[in-house]
């Protein structure tokens, strides 16, 4: 009997070998989670164990924004958004975490808005 693969236990084990990615207060993370409908993103300094900027398309204030986009759109104005945020708390420079995602699709979408916005990764 074939039996197939769990895409998000391999993920798991992708994103064990990345565990080593840290944010610092100079040089944060951004780190990246998606579901089947919706993208999360945030900046965490992990020295303090705190989230500094966070922008996902479920809250409110992203609804007018996204309504009528595609996946990869609403991903992309995501990344726009925190990087605005991120600029507002004078944050530049970050560290991209994947979280085990393949660099395409929505995370490469995530990540091409926060530079359009002016981060550096």
């Amino acid at each position: 009997m074939i039996t197939k693969p769990d895409k998000n236990q391999e993920r798991k084990w992708r994103a064990k070998r990345t565990s080593d990615i840290h944010g610092t207060k100079d040089r944060p993370r951004l780190s990246v989670y998606r579901s089947l409908n919706h993208v999360y993103a945030q900046i965490i300094d992990d020295d303090k164990g705190v989230t500094l900027v966070a922008c996902n398309t479920k809250q409110k204030e992203m609804a007018g924004l996204i309504k009528g986009k595609t996946k990869k759109e609403q991903a992309f104005i995501i990344g726009q958004e925190l990087g605005k945020m991120a600029k507002a708390k004078k944050i530049t420079t970050v560290v991209f975490d994947r979280n085990g995602y393949v660099y395409h699709g929505r995370i490469a979408q995530v990540a091409d808005g926060a530079r359009d916005a002016g981060l550096k990764f």
